[in-house]
């Protein structure tokens, strides 16, 4: 009974999921949990954590013990200074261990080195979180453009269907010709045409989403629409934008100190002045502590030997002792070592500068393309406004038979296209809103 009560609970699950409708954050949050590069970056920062307490431990005492047990056969020399066939054997115990005292500072250094690694993985799995998050934004907002995009599409097979009943109407008590009608069926079957094509671009962009969240299937997905967004779009046109957009100086200055990447770099930056210190570490004497005590066993054939446990016992041994290493020589490795690790930090600098630029050239990229959307916005605005306008009015005219079909689905469709033309502005107006917000440290939401 189990099993049929778990497969249950599962499709319920997933029926659940299929139909509730997904937010912007939900989607984002969704996408990092299970996205596979992300999980990567994750894998990534837990080995820089070993690496940091693998240089850590190495501040502790090691400890090691051995066995030995060794034969011996054939002729060999005796005590007497002559040759004679023996058999000899030992067994030899020893426990010992050893403790760095001065390593010159590459213990520290080395430990300063991985906490710093370990807060750049860190950073460099919030970037990579940060760039799921934007591509489900955008991915979000092809699909709100193109749920618009279907609606007006059927409004417009909605006006055509009307007006084929009205022609149809009419011409069943002779005030049209049947050319007029058959015009208007042609009009509504490119109408339909549009809406097909209008709903399989929804499709394809659901499926790309899903895609990206690592959902099994697009079937019952849908997002969330943006509650009174087209409303408070046109109202926020007519008060030339309540949104304060900063300079891309002024947005920088704020990115520099919050956005992942930068600080990952600026981070490795700081690591290379460490790896500079471990090499130099070469140039100075190191000195460590070693202890151990041992015994062994020892019997020889034809020889009378005394016991395991008293040759033990007076066998046992002990030592302590100091080991100085200094070095004079050794080919210049530790110069070129020093010399290597400069150069990587100069390679670095270059990398944080890069990575300075392209922060700068996206953030102007995406202060003008906020600049751009919002001009396209109000032209949008206004154009749906006054093409609507006319669509009425020829709608008007053309009811009262002042105007022909081909004027009235001229008008029509100039109107639609208006419709269509600022549903993309809104929703390229709402996504570079919400980037440039985002470049400042706030979260992704519309």
């Amino acid at each position: 009974m189990r099993l049929p009560i778990v497969l249950f609970a599962a499709i319920l699950s997933q029926s659940l999921m299929a139909q509730q409708l997904w937010t912007l954050r939900q989607c984002c949050d969704y996408a990092v949990e299970h996205n596979i590069s992300v999980k990567q970056y994750e894998n990534q920062r837990q080995q820089r954590e070993l690496q940091l307490s693998t240089a850590k431990n190495q501040r502790l005492p090691n400890l090691s013990a051995s066995v030995g047990q060794n034969f011996s056969f054939g002729r060999g020399l005796t005590a007497e200074n002559t040759y004679t066939n023996t058999n000899t054997s030992s067994t030899s115990f020893s426990l010992g261990t050893g403790v760095p005292i001065f390593t010159g500072f590459q213990i520290p250094n080395s430990i300063k080195l991985n906490q710093l690694n370990l807060e750049a993985a860190t950073a460099d799995l919030e970037k990579a979180k940060n760039d799921i998050r934007t591509q489900v934004a955008q991915a979000y907002v092809q699909i709100l453009y193109d749920m618009e995009i279907s609606d007006v599409a059927h409004r417009q097979v909605a006006i055509d269907s009307a007006q084929v009943s009205r022609l149809q109407a009419l011409l069943d008590v002779g005030k049209v010709s049947e050319a007029e009608l058959a015009q208007q069926k042609a009009t509504m079957a490119q109408s339909l045409l549009t809406a097909t094509q209008a709903d399989n671009n929804l499709h394809l962009t659901i499926l790309a989403m899903t895609q990206l969240l690592e959902l099994p299937s697009p079937d019952g997905f849908s997002v969330e629409r943006p509650c009174c967004q087209s409303d408070s779009l046109d109202n926020s046109e007519n008060q030339n934008f309540t949104f304060q957009l900063l300079t891309p100086d002024e947005i920088y200055t704020e990115a520099l100190s919050i956005k992942p990447e930068i600080q990952a770099q600026q981070l490795r930056l700081r690591s290379t002045e460490n790896n500079i210190k471990i090499a130099q570490a070469g140039l100075y004497p190191t000195l460590s502590f070693n202890a151990g005590l041992g015994s062994n066993y020892y019997t020889t054939s034809g020889f009378v030997a005394d016991g395991f446990g008293k040759q033990m016992k007076n066998n046992f041994s002990q030592y302590l002792g100091f080991n100085l290493s200094i070095p004079i020589f050794n080919r210049f490795q530790t110069r070129n070592n020093i010399r290597s690790a400069k150069i990587e930090r100069a390679n670095q600098q270059l990398m944080l500068d890069n990575t300075k630029k392209t922060l700068y050239k996206e953030i102007q990229q995406a202060y003008y393309n906020t600049v751009a959307a919002q001009q396209k916005l109000q032209s949008s605005v206004q154009a749906r406004e006054s093409s609507e306008t006319a669509f009425r009015l020829m709608q008007a005219k053309y009811e009262n038979g002042k105007a022909t079909i081909t004027e009235f689905n001229e008008a029509k469709n100039n109107y639609l296209r208006s419709e269509s033309d600022l549903t993309q502005a809104r929703y390229e107006y709402l996504y570079q809103q919400a980037l440039i917000q985002f470049y400042r440290g706030q979260d992704l939401s519309f």
